[in-house]
């Protein structure tokens, strides 16, 4: 389904001889100009995003607002599942679909069409908006500030929403500026897949009939940006079993038919979700039915919350993963749980954060989620390292050969260029790893340089985002954060980004909860040994905050960079969307958190705020304060288990694509994160998410059938049970009473 499925570049056949050419013309002088014209054009991925890339449609104010409009709905969703059960997604395929059918239901009224590279900003700006709540921290860090510090530990904190507004305009920024540098390097040159990105662009190209093969000017232009959507997007169009022939009027009337049923699903299961959502409001025993009888459900906490939204949720997560988050909550609920009550580590009553079985297991996850994030990000820092190790030795000792001297060796590397024309005669290429350099510099750029954001502006907005972090964090939590802590916070937010973009691009998955964690524990190291000890909680909840914020945006703008580059959007217009959306989230999410916990109690038996727990227990655990008895010992070998774990996923995963082995038995080995959340969130939600794995497991391999339509569904349910819970919200701010 990618938008042009002609043949690439292929040299002409000889023809006869060409009658002579006319004399030259004044205006031959200006041949340079209309070859950047072509290459321009060739930069674009279908002859519709070629025109629209340069009729202004990149960057619109209609689809800014209508991106900031869908941006809403998901942060009101995201911070509903975010408190409930710290669940958090940038929706990026329902905002693509939706944006294209609003724009499709205005078609009649549009003066410019709209455009494949304008459903790219709208999905651009819907996701940046959208997936405030996780990146500020307010499923997480906040309320663990507001509700869960003790007095020892510096509470009371006043977080009211001018603070609020504050702390997210300053974190909001720096990790989409320092994401965008990172382009050319793991999307260009490395052309990382970024699964969720080239999902965005095939729906996309689609949505927009790109299956129509281009004209026979635009085959004739061959660019790497070209030929990676064409393999990437045909790879995933096997995936999801689309079969057709190029360019063919029926096939593509079949498709757009097929997308016309897609928002006829996501519909039918939006509408659905909210009238159960609405349901619930009245029928509250509906969070909680009692699916293995009173006793385990009243003493043990074993119930089942059938909401649509966290089937949708199990869904988009797959089998294997619910099947682990199902192994966690065995292991913890069913389990541990036990043991800990009657044996008097946790005297309290079971879903008591504090003195119950609920928050003594949660130090077990902890060890989990620590052991999986350790390994997991280790591998990241040493696969390279292991990877071209050996050449780079190999480079090191072919220039030692080379060199007439230790000076030549140490300070040659000039040398080691020139010496290159004999000895890549003897070796079939230059020795030394200049080549490599100079040849990764010179490829090509996918787009012309004004569609690119240039170094200047990042060289200008990269320090002024930092410092307004910087003075925004200090204004709001400076009592608490001396400014030295704070400037190495972002340091580390900025370099620990690196790994999670590469973690994202390679895998699908931004392990931001991963390094907020690496960073608690560094800052563990460092604030309990100075002068501000007695703030250490608060100082480490903070930090985990900074980074998981500049990871998070980080990997969002690339993911998003990844689908504009398939389709041929244009990077700046990405990146101005991707600000405005990011500042108007900043106000949006703090709006709507402070909306949510005045409304609700928290925590409570709605929003438990299981993520806040986690956030407060990792700053306790790593500081050194807190554990309740026997807690260290199980979560040691527990940390233990996961780490070999781990070990073997990474082995498997690696060696996958050589061996059907491999494959067939990485799904069985439980991932150390899905266990350790369905150890945290109480079995009524893994249950649910658990059903959704089934069903999604049912659709794509018991039937056969593409992810795409099940994808679509999940996100209805979920969109509507987030969107419907606005309406709950005004119900209970009205004391609306349940039936």
């Amino acid at each position: 389904m990618a938008p042009d499925r002609g043949h690439l570049l292929s040299s002409p056949s000889p023809s006869p001889s060409p009658p002579p050419s006319p004399p030259p013309e004044p205006f031959d002088s200006f041949e340079p100009n209309i070859s950047h014209t072509r290459s321009d054009h060739g930069c674009y991925a279908s002859p519709a995003a070629q025109d629209s890339a340069l009729d202004g449609t990149n960057f619109t104010f209609r689809g800014v607002a209508v991106g900031i409009a869908i941006g809403i709905v998901i942060c009101f969703s995201n911070t509903y599942f975010g408190l409930q059960t710290g669940w958090v997604s940038g929706m990026a395929m329902p905002a693509s679909l939706i944006g294209f059918a609003v724009f499709k239901a205005l078609s009649p009224y549009l003066l410019v069409p709209f455009t494949p590279v304008e459903n790219v900003l709208v999905q651009t700006v819907a996701g940046a908006v959208g997936t405030m709540p996780l990146g500020l921290g307010f499923v997480g860090v906040m309320p663990s500030l507001e509700f869960l510090l003790k007095k020892s530990e510096g509470a009371p904190i006043d977080l009211s929403l001018w603070r609020l507004f504050v702390w997210g305009i300053g974190l909001c920024l720096f990790g989409v500026v320092f994401g965008v540098p990172l382009r050319k390097q793991v999307i260009i040159r490395e052309r990382l897949k970024f699964p969720s990105g080239t999902a965005t662009a095939l729906m996309i190209s689609v949505l927009h009939g790109g299956t129509k093969a281009g004209s026979s000017k635009n085959r004739e232009i061959e660019t790497q940006g070209t030929e990676e959507r064409e393999e990437l997007l045909r790879e995933d169009e096997r995936e999801n079993q689309h079969h057709f022939v190029p360019g063919g009027p029926a096939n593509e009337h079949d498709l757009r038919a097929d997308w016309k049923r897609q928002i006829r699903v996501l519909t039918i299961a939006f509408s659905g979700s909210g009238v159960y959502t609405l349901t619930q409001y009245f029928l509250p025993i509906l969070h909680k039915l009692p699916l293995f009888g009173n006793h385990l459900a009243h003493t043990w906490q074993w119930t089942l919350n059938p909401s649509p939204a966290y089937v949708g949720q199990g869904i988009i997560m797959g089998p294997a993963t619910t099947f682990h988050m199902l192994l966690g909550a065995i292991i913890g609920w069913a389990i541990l749980s036990p043991i800990a009550k009657h044996n008097g580590w946790a005297p309290g009553d079971v879903d008591d954060w504090e003195t119950g079985s609920k928050g003594w297991i949660v130090w077990v996850s902890l060890a989990i989620m620590l052991a999986d994030a350790v390994v997991n990000l280790g591998w990241l820092l040493l696969r390279p390292v292991i990877k071209h190790g050996p050449e780079w030795v190999r480079s090191v000792v072919d220039h030692y050969h080379h060199s007439a001297s230790w000076s030549n060796f140490i300070l040659g590397r000039q040398l080691a260029g020139y010496l290159a024309l004999d000895s890549a005669d003897r070796h079939g290429q230059r020795s030394g790893p200049s080549s490599k350099h100079r040849s990764s510099d010179e490829l090509p750029d996918d787009a012309p340089a004004h569609h690119l954001v240039s170094n200047r502006t990042i060289t200008i907005l990269l320090p002024l985002t930092i410092i307004l972090c910087v003075f925004c964090v200090h204004v709001t939590f400076g009592a608490y954060i001396p400014l030295g802590l704070n400037i190495l916070a972002i340091i580390l937010a900025l370099l620990l980004s690196i790994m999670g973009v590469r973690a994202l691009g390679e895998t699908d998955l931004n392990p931001v909860s991963g390094i907020s964690k690496l960073t608690q524990l560094v800052f563990a190291l460092i604030v309990p040994s100075g002068k501000h000890a007695n703030h250490a909680i608060i100082i480490n909840l903070l930090a985990g905050a900074v980074s998981e914020a500049g990871a998070l945006q980080a990997g969002d703008i690339l993911q998003d960079l990844k689908a504009g580059h398939l389709i041929g959007a244009s990077p700046k217009a990405q990146f101005y969307g991707q600000l405005i959306g990011s500042v108007v989230g900043a106000f949006v999410s703090a709006a709507v958190y402070k909306l949510y916990v005045s409304v609700y109690t928290i925590p409570g038996e709605l929003f438990q705020i299981p993520t806040a727990f986690v956030w407060v227990f990792t700053a306790r655990l790593v500081t050194g304060k807190g554990l309740p008895p026997m807690a260290w010992q199980f979560a040691l070998v527990a940390g233990a288990i996961f780490v070999l774990t781990t070990i073997v996923r990474i082995y498997l995963l690696a060696c996958r694509d050589q061996s059907e082995w491999c494959r067939r038995i990485h799904p069985w080995i439980p991932g150390g994160i899905a266990v350790a959340v369905g150890m945290y969130n109480t079995p009524s939600f893994t249950l649910a998410r658990t059903a959704g794995g089934v069903v999604s497991w049912w659709w794509v391999h018991w039937k056969g059938r593409g992810e795409t339509t099940v994808i679509v569904l999940a996100s209805g349910l979920i969109l509507g049970e987030g969107v419907v819970s606005i309406i709950n919200l005004g119900l209970a701010s009205l004391a609306v009473p349940h039936l």
